[in-house]
């Protein structure tokens, strides 16, 4: 890797990130083109179904192209989906070298682009900056090689570990910034996941508030279809974008919701409750890629003993409440440390008053059924 292919593929994760949260279920890329050592093209995937950012690079780049270097996040589609092949626009265009941070993980290219482009005389290499070009699409490589989505946890807790007072008290436990970046988080996932008991108790909006950026879909994880009819995220045009996931079959029981707008999905059910796998295989299914999940507890504990969750994110308050508080996991029978959940710590950092850790599965499974 040169000093020029590391400057040029960072632009194009600069490019890339600006679609994060709004191409699912495709994936984020960014593309430069350089001629000469100057940037002649650049561009960047905005939205499933629209032009890739090779496409818009090379609309910029026009002439010049030929002859040029691409830089690109995510190696160019070989295939036809919404959109015709990349690597075919590439080759029209007349470019002389194609530098991919990362090989495409979907079966459907999975190295024929680099190939199709080295059939064509376009020399190729890959790997330049792999981890960053890998970090901004964790959910369409989870998505595209196991069919589920990638959850992230998120919860605000005190210095002791709770996230409620013995009355159910959790406003504020975070600071207002801290509460901006979760909004920000909101926004650039797609959908949103709560339990039916959150739903009971806090009637929350679950939407993004404070910041611009989309609303993502509603999940209420309900076996026993006890959401209120009245709730917030059912009322006044809302519902379209609500899911209410259940194991409970008869359509009876479901038709007050669906006359509202929402769509009902009957899973599987584990030990009483919704089967978690099963949703998220169903939700998957649905081109949902990525999915904030805010609690209540005891739907975060059964996430965290199944193995489902992908990242956590912290954000601890300088407060202390005391051991009658509630705790982010309902989490029950762990009699010694051997049997801990073992996590590893990615970055920590300071939001304000607030410190804010992320942290990652120490292993691809933790638990067994």
């Amino acid at each position: 890797m040169t000093a020029a292919d590391s400057k040029y593929m960072k632009r194009a994760l600069t490019l890339a990130r600006k679609g994060i949260g709004k191409t699912a279920p495709n994936p984020v890329v960014g593309c430069v083109i350089v001629k000469n050592g100057t940037v002649v093209g650049e561009g960047w995937h905005k939205r499933a179904g629209g032009p890739h950012a090779e496409v818009h690079a090379l609309r910029m780049a026009g002439d010049a192209a030929r002859g040029a270097d691409v830089y690109v996040t995510l190696e160019p589609c070989s295939h036809t989906g919404k959109t015709p092949p990349c690597c075919d626009a590439l080759i029209s265009a007349g470019v002389r070298r194609v530098v991919a941070g990362m090989s495409d993980p979907n079966p459907l290219v999975n190295g024929r682009g680099l190939q199709a482009l080295e059939r064509a005389g376009i020399q190729t290499s890959y790997g330049v900056l792999e981890e960053q070009c890998r970090e901004i699409n964790r959910p369409f490589i989870k998505h595209v090689t196991t069919g589920m989505p990638f959850v992230t946890f998120k919860c605000a807790m005190t210095l002791d570990g709770k996230i409620a007072s013995v009355t159910g008290d959790s406003r504020w436990i975070s600071c207002e910034k801290s509460r901006l970046q979760v909004h920000r988080m909101r926004a650039v996932n797609d959908a949103i996941m709560v339990g039916v008991d959150t739903i009971i108790a806090d009637n929350p909006q679950l939407t993004v508030r404070h910041v611009k950026g989309r609303d993502p879909q509603r999940i209420i994880v309900d076996t026993r279809l006890r959401t209120p009819e009245t709730v917030g995220v059912l009322e006044d045009g809302a519902a379209h974008n609500t899911i209410i996931a259940t194991s409970e079959a008869n359509p009876l029981i479901h038709r007050p919701y669906i006359r509202q707008g929402a769509t009902v999905i009957v899973c599987e059910e584990r030990n009483g409750r919704v089967s978690m796998k099963d949703l998220l295989k169903k939700l998957g299914g649905m081109g949902i890629q990525s999915i904030l999940l805010e609690g209540g507890s005891r739907l975060a504990g059964d996430m965290l003993k199944q193995a489902l969750i992908d990242e956590y994110v912290i954000f601890i308050a300088p407060k202390i409440i005391g051991s009658d508080g509630f705790a982010p996991f309902t989490l029950l029978g762990i009699t010694g440390m051997n049997n801990a959940v073992r996590l590893r710590f990615g970055s920590v950092a300071h939001s304000g008053q607030d410190i804010v850790v992320h942290a990652y599965p120490e292993l691809a499974a933790c638990s067994q059924d």
